[in-house]
């Protein structure tokens, strides 16, 4: 498809999903006004004996529809042939707004495209938007009070199934993409090289549900934000995403009103983001026994490099490094991993989301990362700067020495415990990265000169994750804790 895209052969692309032929056709001539007549006996097929319905409907997987330039016909066949690829023309555009479909010389379907496609019925049903309320109740402010060991936290929370690594999956599969793999699993972002060229393809894919379920407008504008993030953090420019909606009955107005809270976060960040939606597609009354699944809109981002030699990663990579935050952390813990996993409740409101901010401080460190400034870059977002910490320790080995002393917590003034180290290290503040600098000072000019906000925790180095006055935590051990869950959960 990208050597299709580079001999600039097609005029319209959709992958086929729900429906098959059908719902790709249809949606393809609906939005270009015009009509469609395909001959079914030319269509590529997997079993014998397929009916004409069962050949609109079939929903093999790993096929696209394209309408192709009909001069570039025979390169494009030529391109499908090298790649040991199926390829079949099967139809032709019309402008009789109709899909005419012919099998064995016969019509066997002859009807008008609007009514199944730009005039279908559009449903307005009643939604109520639940948010949940920002206070926590008297018992969980005393259990986090209780709960101050940081070290054993963190262990707990790498080796949650949110956290934990996902190897005894991603090896399974092939993640080189014919050897134009820069960026391999466990990164911010996957890298892949445009074959052929110094451009590369930045792509990340991410929801918060339990955001989403305790408010949905915010839930939906973190998950757009937090691809932007990801993308960013590789040195990438985002693009634009994708979106797999999944949602319990839209009968029911809480769960309607999910849909439409999560729909407006996602609308707003794109707009914000400059960051379209340019497909997607919805999976609805995901239920057991009448409960719906939390409200998952997963959103997929792409983004682009245009020189892949200056894409970074998210482990520190060198000793003798600096490590700082970029932007404010107050210690948000409302419908945190921290408050699931450690305290047993999920209470409080997600944190707050703003755009401009993400915007802001997401174009400071791509320009950085471009320049050479930042060695190393991770987005902060479940578990908080702790978990974002002991993930960059992971790859190489090399661990931190790390410092948070009274002058570098005058941000924190808003916390409700008493500036407590568990809401600094494990809160979920949005619009936050770690980076890694070779230059401490030349890096914090910069920022105070375009007024972003930065702490400096520390420095890379040694063979553990160290927070002076607190505890040493070796690497050996963060990585064990991180990757023994899920082959353990598989096994059992």
């Amino acid at each position: 498809c990208l050597e299709l895209m580079q001999e600039d052969a097609i005029i319209a692309i959709q992958d086929m999903g729900a429906a098959g032929l059908t719902s790709s056709s249809l949606e393809m001539a609906g939005k270009g006004e015009c009509g469609i007549e395909l001959n079914l006996d030319q269509v590529p097929m997997r079993e014998v004996g397929m009916t004409p319905y069962e050949i609109m409907l079939s929903e093999s997987q790993e096929r696209m529809l394209m309408i192709l330039k009909p001069e570039k016909q025979d390169l494009a066949r030529k391109i499908f042939e090298k790649w040991e690829l199926d390829f079949a023309v099967i139809g032709t555009i019309t402008n009789t707004g109709n899909i005419v479909l012919t099998w064995h010389g016969e019509v066997v379907a002859d009807m008008p495209i609007a009514p199944v496609s730009t005039d279908a019925p559009v449903y307005d049903r009643p939604y109520e938007i639940r948010v949940q309320s920002a206070e926590f109740k008297v018992q969980t402010k005393e259990k986090i009070a209780q709960h101050r060991t940081l070290d054993s936290a963190l262990l707990t929370l790498i080796s949650s199934p949110d956290l934990a690594s996902k190897r005894w999956i991603y090896e399974q599969y092939d993640h080189m993409v014919g050897n134009d793999t820069v960026a391999r699993p466990g990164g911010d972002a996957a890298v892949v090289r445009v074959q052929g060229t110094q451009k590369a393809l930045a792509i990340s894919t991410d929801c918060t549900p339990r955001y989403c379920y305790a408010d949905p407008t915010l839930g939906g504008k973190q998950a757009v934000a937090e691809t932007w993030r990801n993308i960013t953090s590789v040195g990438a420019l985002p693009l634009a995403i994708t979106n797999c909606l999944n949602f319990g009955n839209p009968q029911k107005p809480e769960i309607m009103g999910q849909i439409v809270g999560c729909l407006d976060g996602m609308a707003q960040a794109c707009i914000a983001l400059d960051y379209p939606i340019i497909s997607g597609n919805v999976s609805l009354y995901n239920e057991t026994n009448g409960v719906g699944v939390q409200p998952t809109p997963a959103i997929g981002g792409v983004g682009i490099l245009k020189d892949v030699s200056k894409c970074i990663g998210n482990a520190f990579s060198k000793a003798g490094q600096f490590i700082f935050v970029v932007g404010e952390t107050r210690g948000h813990l409302g419908a945190s991993i921290y408050l699931r996993e450690i305290i047993g409740s999920e209470e409080g409101a997600p944190p707050p989301v703003d755009l401009a901010t993400e915007r802001k401080h997401g174009d400071f460190v791509r320009a950085h990362i471009q320049s050479g400034a930042i060695t190393a870059c991770h987005d902060i977002s479940d578990g908080g700067l702790l978990v974002a910490l002991a993930e960059m320790t992971y790859r190489h080995g090399i661990g931190c020495h790390l410092e948070r002393s009274e002058a570098k917590s005058k941000d924190l003034r808003s916390l409700d415990y008493d500036r407590d180290d568990i809401a600094f290290w494990f809160g979920e503040d949005q619009a936050r990265y770690v980076v890694c600098v070779p230059d401490a000072d030349a890096f914090a000019a910069s920022a105070k000169a375009t007024g972003i906000p930065l702490t400096q925790i520390g420095t890379t180095g040694g063979d553990a994750l160290a927070i002076l006055g607190q505890f040493s935590l070796p690497v050996s051990e963060l990585k064990a804790a991180n990757e023994a869950w899920l082959p353990a959960y598989m096994a059992s």
